[in-house]
This record gives C-alpha cells, sequence and structure tokens, in this order.
C-alpha cells in the first residue's frame, strides 16, 4: 500500500503550486501509512520528526484526503462526521431499479481514530442491537460484522480483538486484517497445536460449534462459562495455569486461566497425563503485529480486480440480491464501509458482483462481503442512517467500529 497523490486539475495544481513543495517534503517520509519517529531515528544523517511535524504532515493529508472525497463523490450527498471521515449517501440504478447505498470513508493517515472489531458482551455466545454495541464503545461509526449463529451469537469465522484469538477460521474465507499503520486481507487458515512433553495435538479450532466429530477445539472463557458436549466417544481435557486439572467425558467449567480441549478420546489420550500444556496459535498468512481481525466472504475485490469466490468459501447461500455489507480498503490506505438496502421497492438490493464492482469503482484494491441480509445495519453518531428491515437492525454477533482516541 504505498501512499501516493491523486492528479488533481490543473487549476488546482496552480492554485497549490506554493504548498507543493511542502506536500512532497511531508510524503517523502510515508511508506504505506507514516514512518514513526522511532523508524526514522535509525537511519543516518535523518533527524527524527517532532510531534508537531507529524501532527502537521497529518494534517495536510487530511486536507488532501477532504478535497479527493468532494472530487471523488460530487454528485451524491457528503456529511463530515470527524475530521478524517466522511459519510456518503447514493442512490444506484441496477436495470432501472433503485439500491440506497451509504459509504462511510475514513482517512488512512488520521492518528486519531482507531478501527476495531467489537462483540455484544464479554462472552461470544451472546447478540445485542448494534447501537448499544457502539454507544457502549464510544463508538462513531459502527457497521455489522460477519457470520455469526442465529441461535447463539457465536462468531462463525476468524476474529481477533486486541491480539486476542476469540474464535478461528471456518473453511478458511477472507478476513481483513488491521494493523498500526493499514490493513491486509486474506484467507486465513489456522495452525494450532497444544504443545506438551508427551507430544503435540493439532488443534482444529477454537470457540467454534463443532464441526466433524474428529475435531479438537479449544474452548476459552471467551466461548462462556462451561464446555459444550463431548462429541461421539469423546472426552475432555482441562488446562489451568499450564497443567491438566481434570479429564472428564462430560460438560465442565472453562477455567479463567486456562481453556478446554475437547475432541475425540483416540486423539486426546495421548496427552492426558502430560505434565506441561501450552498452547500455541498461529496464522497463514502469520500477519506479524495484526491487532486486530475481522472475518467474512467471499471477496469482493483481490489485487485491484473485482473477485468473487463465492462457491471456494462455501457461500453459495449469500447468492442472489440482499441487503449487503462490506468493508474494503484504497491503495493510500483509506478505510470504506458500505451498506445497500434491499428486499423493499425503493432499494433492491445488489448481487455480489454488483457489490465487487462498486468496491473498485471506489478504489478498493482489496474488499470483502460481511453479514448481509437481515443484519446490515450502519450507525452513525448515536443513529441508525440505512433503513434495516428490523428498525435499529436486529441483534447482532459483533461489529466493527471506529471510535476517536485522544
Amino acid at each position: 500500500m504505498d501512499t501516493i497523490l491523486l492528479q488533481r486539475p490543473q487549476a488546482e495544481k496552480t492554485a497549490t503550486s506554493a504548498a507543493g513543495i511542502g506536500i512532497a517534503i511531508c510524503l517523502l517520509f510515508t511508506q504505506n501509512l507514516w514512518i514513526s519517529a522511532k523508524d526514522i531515528s535509525g537511519i543516518t544523517g535523518i533527524t527524527p520528526p517532532t510531534i508537531e511535524l507529524l501532527k502537521e504532515r497529518e494534517q495536510i493529508q487530511e486536507q488532501i484526503f477532504e478535497e479527493e472525497i468532494f472530487a471523488k463523490y460530487k454528485n451524491y450527498t457528503i456529511n463530515n462526521v470527524e475530521n478524517g471521515v466522511k459519510h456518503i449517501r447514493m442512490i444506484k440504478y441496477f436495470n432501472g431499479r433503485p439500491v440506497r447505498i451509504n459509504v462511510v470513508e475514513i482517512c488512512g493517515a488520521s492518528s486519531s481514530l482507531q478501527i476495531e472489531p467489537a462483540t455484544a458482551s464479554e462472552t461470544l455466545a451472546s447478540r445485542r442491537k448494534i447501537s448499544g454495541i457502539a454507544e457502549r464503545e464510544n463508538a462513531i461509526v459502527a457497521i455489522n460484522g460477519g457470520y455469526f449463529k442465529p441461535q447463539t451469537g457465536t462468531p462463525l469465522g476468524t476474529l481477533m480483538i486486541n491480539k486476542k484469538m476469540y474464535t478461528g477460521p471456518i473453511y478458511d474465507r477472507v478476513a481483513m486484517g488491521i494493523f498500526d499503520n493499514g490493513f491486509d486481507m486474506a484467507r486465513v487458515q489456522l495452525r494450532a497445536e497444544v504443545k506438551t512433553n508427551k507430544g503435540d495435538l493439532k488443534i482444529d479450532n477454537i470457540n467454534q460449534p463443532r464441526m466433524l466429530s474428529t475435531h479438537s477445539i479449544v474452548y476459552t472463557r471467551e466461548w462462556g462459562a462451561i464446555t459444550p458436549p463431548s462429541p461421539k466417544y469423546g472426552m475432555q481435557i482441562v488446562v489451568s495455569d499450564g497443567k491438566i486439572v481434570k479429564v472428564t467425558t462430560e460438560t465442565c467449567s472453562i477455567p479463567e486461566n486456562g481453556f478446554v480441549i475437547v475432541g475425540p478420546e483416540s486423539k486426546l489420550k495421548a496427552i492426558e497425563n502430560a505434565r506441561k500444556v501450552k498452547l500455541d496459535i498461529k496464522l497463514n498468512p502469520e500477519w506479524e503485529n495484526v491487532n486486530h481481525i475481522i472475518s467474512g466472504g467471499p471477496y469482493l475485490v483481490k489485487n485491484g480486480e473485482v473477485y468473487v469466490d463465492m462457491t471456494e468459501q462455501k457461500l453459495a447461500s449469500v447468492g442472489g440480491r440482499n441487503p449487503r455489507t462490506a468493508i474494503g480498503y484504497t491503495k493510500d490506505g483509506n478505510l470504506i464501509m458500505l451498506t445497500a438496502d434491499g428486499r423493499e421497492g425503493a432499494s433492491v438490493g445488489l448481487t455480489l458482483n454488483e457489490l465487487a464492482n462498486i468496491m473498485k469503482g471506489l478504489g478498493c484494491i482489496n474488499a470483502m462481503n460481511l453479514d448481509g441480509g437481515g443484519s446490515t445495519v450502519m450507525f452513525i453518531k448515536g443513529q441508525v442512517v440505512n433503513r434495516p428491515a428490523v428498525q435499529g437492525g436486529i441483534p447482532l454477533s459483533h461489529t466493527l467500529v471506529v471510535k476517536k482516541v485522544s
């Protein structure tokens, strides 16, 4: 994600030529987003920028963002949410039928904004309306997140918040990683093991409903207080503070400082007498220094091209024309959040290919679909700005929120 300046009209170039040199100097320090003072201090002959200079550079980038937004969305209604955050309302037509769309675009250079997933409560098996989650998080913007089990609210797919893995991937579906300096998007695979002095045990997932009786799944307190039932011919191993404290075939309490392995006895029996136990979680891609991960699927845009891999991600059921939610990011690091209303005469919804073409048209180099249908909802500064079928939106498992930080 190299930072670039988009071309401007000639008249605007003339008016800003005096500032151009200053902007160029400021942008010299950028690669993706900003190089930190710590990074620059290691480069011989370059003095680390002061806080004032960093702020000045950020203000310049936000000013450029402002100008580019008004050029990019000049035919639509643009509302200012905060510095570096714009809300755009638009109506597009497909085969003569209208679709009502809300877009939030966020300046990638802004250091005063924090973007992260947020769950309905401390445990995964819960749901809450977006207004309740957003108000608890002091969010200025929120949209619904990825898929979840309707009966319980458990997220179905990769979810990481503040470097803590809440749930593992399903069918290696696409997810967006959120870093200090931007975003990445890829299909995510879990590489997890329980390492012991008796050997290692492959872990198939974390805090997910069981799909196969042969899977070994780890449950933490984020799942809840009690484990799900063992599979047929299965058992459970309770680990607290790195030691096995209980082995059983029944559901049991999940310790605060540990986890429970639930799986087939044929696999778990080999480690039931281990003295030292450690859970080792890795992902592919490795995504070192990732802070948060939110998953969805399918891809909409990949490496700048429309790419809808619905079949590969086992998402045939989300096809058709429906309300939609999507996220993506541009080459210069701006985040784009989009909802499209559907299933009504005034807004008929989008197919995945239509959604993909819109996200590409908005400049996304990578974009993905989130949960849609009845889940599609966008919240901005105290109110839901789209029109979901259920007033205020249905209760959700998790959301993606934007917060102001000091």
